[in-house]
C-alpha cells in the first residue's frame, strides 16, 4: 500500500513537471540534444518517453533542428509580421515600381513577404500596369536638332519640288549595318511597367558611347 501511495506522489510530479515544461524550455532541450550529435528521431524518442503526450510533434522536432543547422539558434519563435491592408500593400507595390520600372515582380514579392500571384494580380487588376519592352528609335534628337531637321527638310523638298520626279528616280537607298561599341540592351532587359494607355519606352540605335 506504502509503495502504490508513492507510486501516486511520483505520477503526480511527474505531471505537475509536464505542466510547467513550456515551449521554449522544450526547444532548449532540442537544442542541447542537437549539440549532443543527436539526430531529430532520436531527440523525438526522448522526449516522448519523458513528455508523453505533451511531447513535441516528430515534424516539430525536425523543423527546430534544421534552423539549429543553420546557426540559427534562437529558441524563440520569430515575431509575426504586421499585418497591412490590401490598400496599402498596394500603395508599397506602386511606389516600389515608380522607384524602379524595371523591377520584377518576384523581387517586390520577396520585398513586401507577399506571394508572387497576389503582386501579379494588384499590378494587373488593381494598378492597370504590365510591362513593355522598349520601341527602337533611329536617334535620340533634342529639341532644337528637330526644328533644324524640319527646317532642313522643308528647304529640300522646296529646291527639287520643282524637278522631283526626275531627282528621284535618280536616287538608289541602300540598308545601313550600326556595329555598336558596347553591348546593347536585350529586349527582356528593357521591359519596363507602365500604366494602361502609356507610350511604350524607347530605345534608341544612337547614342553617343555608339560607333558606326
Amino acid at each position: 500500500m506504502q509503495n502504490c501511495k508513492s507510486y501516486i506522489v511520483i505520477e503526480a510530479e511527474k505531471k505537475h513537471v509536464v505542466r510547467d515544461f513550456n515551449n521554449m524550455e522544450t526547444r532548449a532541450v532540442i537544442k542541447f540534444f542537437f549539440l549532443q550529435g543527436k539526430v531529430p528521431k532520436e531527440i523525438h524518442a526522448v522526449l516522448t518517453e519523458t513528455l508523453g503526450e505533451h511531447a513535441p510533434s516528430y515534424a516539430t522536432v525536425k523543423n527546430w533542428v534544421a534552423q539549429f543547422k543553420r546557426s540559427d539558434f534562437s529558441t524563440c519563435r520569430p515575431a509575426r509580421p504586421k499585418t497591412v491592408t490590401a490598400a496599402e500593400i498596394m500603395d508599397q507595390i506602386n511606389e516600389l515600381i515608380l522607384g524602379g520600372r524595371r523591377i520584377s515582380a518576384k523581387s517586390i514579392a520577396e520585398q513586401l513577404r507577399i506571394s508572387r500571384e497576389w503582386v501579379g494580380s494588384i499590378i494587373h487588376e488593381h494598378l492597370d500596369m504590365r510591362k513593355l519592352s522598349a520601341k527602337w528609335a533611329p536617334k535620340c534628337l533634342n529639341a532644337e536638332q528637330k526644328v533644324n531637321g524640319a527646317s532642313r527638310l522643308s528647304n529640300f523638298w522646296n529646291f527639287f519640288g520643282a524637278i522631283q520626279i526626275i531627282f528621284l528616280s535618280q536616287m538608289v537607298s541602300m540598308d545601313g549595318t550600326w556595329l555598336n561599341h558596347y553591348d546593347s540592351e536585350t529586349k527582356q532587359q528593357s521591359t519596363e511597367w507602365r500604366h494602361g494607355g502609356s507610350p511604350r519606352p524607347k530605345k534608341f540605335r544612337v547614342q553617343k558611347s555608339a560607333g558606326k
